[in-house]
């Protein structure tokens, strides 16, 4: 299991050294001057270059790689060009708000689309199949910034249960906060639900069609026993996988709720960060984001013999 993990993170620095110099280069190619966007109308020339060297933006782009990656091996992600704050506390506070969304959504989404999944395949072709098989796909198809207004209209709006938009701490006021999140959440679980459910359905009926599971019923064991006994570990391999990719495509991609909810997220700050081209915090983030995937897939996979025994008994 070591060298596994180790072998693992090690094959995760290279991608790491790619992404870093991809978005370095990307970033800087952008047309634009972060200087002359701070300083807008009031810009002059001595301004201008007194703000870039400021922030090193007057060097040469190895120059400036070369002395970013020297701050990234102490740990220091450098400072928002448009705040001055430090960048990596930044993206810890905005992850972690981004993180009351997505995982509470992750976890409901589990908890409801995978027995939904294994009923519709249990039903296969019956009616309670297909309603929820065309509620899954309808959910999958509706964007989810669309779904957040919809949301919004319906019951901040009209029946004025939530706020409409706004965002509190939960070490401040827990109860305010927890109806500010109410609708983010709801939107990304009902979204999900519809991805989860249709692989639960998926990776059941390819179980039941196996041997063991005709044996199982052979031997006159109970449906709810084969299903959930015998079927189930087997059936979960693939969600668990795609939960994995689900977790990590949210956590950097949560920037449309954030921004639809007004939530100040990781995904609301690197959209911020872009329009102010704002180079240390726009590559801090996509660093950041990077190393959470790699983290995510490494998790997803020192879990898998517990959800799959096949894996396990190897």
């Amino acid at each position: 299991m070591f060298r596994f993990v180790l072998g693992r993170l090690t094959m995760a620095i290279p991608t790491l050294v790619l992404v870093a110099i991809t978005v370095f280069v990307l970033i800087r190619l952008i047309p634009g001057d972060p200087a002359a966007l701070m300083l807008g109308d009031a810009s002059d020339a001595q301004g201008l270059a007194a703000l870039r060297e400021r922030f090193g933006l007057d060097r040469s782009i190895p120059e400036q790689f070369a002395i970013w990656v020297s701050l990234l091996f102490q740990g220091d992600l450098g400072r928002s060009i448009a705040t001055g704050h430090e960048v990596l506390p930044s993206i810890i506070d905005r992850f972690l708000v981004s993180l009351r969304i997505v995982v509470p959504a992750i976890v409901l989404g589990t908890l409801v689309a995978v027995p939904l999944g294994m009923f519709a395949a249990w039903k296969q072709n019956g009616l309670r199949d297909v309603t929820l098989v065309s509620c899954a796909t309808l959910l999958l198809s509706i964007p989810t910034f669309w779904m957040g207004m919809l949301l919004l209209l319906l019951f901040g709006l009209h029946l004025r249960w939530v706020p409409i938009v706004g965002y509190a701490d939960f070490s401040e006021d827990p109860k305010r906060a927890f109806v500010y999140l109410v609708l983010p959440v709801l939107t990304l679980f009902l979204h999900e639900l519809g991805v989860i459910l249709r692989m639960a359905r998926a990776s059941t009926l390819e179980v039941l069609s196996l041997d063991y599971i005709t044996h199982a019923r052979a031997k006159g064991l109970p449906e709810h026993v084969v299903m959930w006994k015998h079927a189930f570990r087997n059936a979960f391999g693939p969600t668990w996988t795609l939960l994995g990719l689900i977790l990590g495509n949210l956590l950097a991609g949560v920037a449309v709720i954030e921004t639809v909810f007004t939530i100040p997220g990781l995904g609301r700050l690197l959209v911020d960060a872009i329009f102010a081209r704002d180079y240390p915090v726009i590559q801090g983030c996509l660093l950041f984001i990077a190393a959470i995937y790699i983290l995510v897939n490494l998790m997803v996979d020192l879990l898998y013999p517990f959800f799959d025994p096949r894996i396990a008994a190897r």
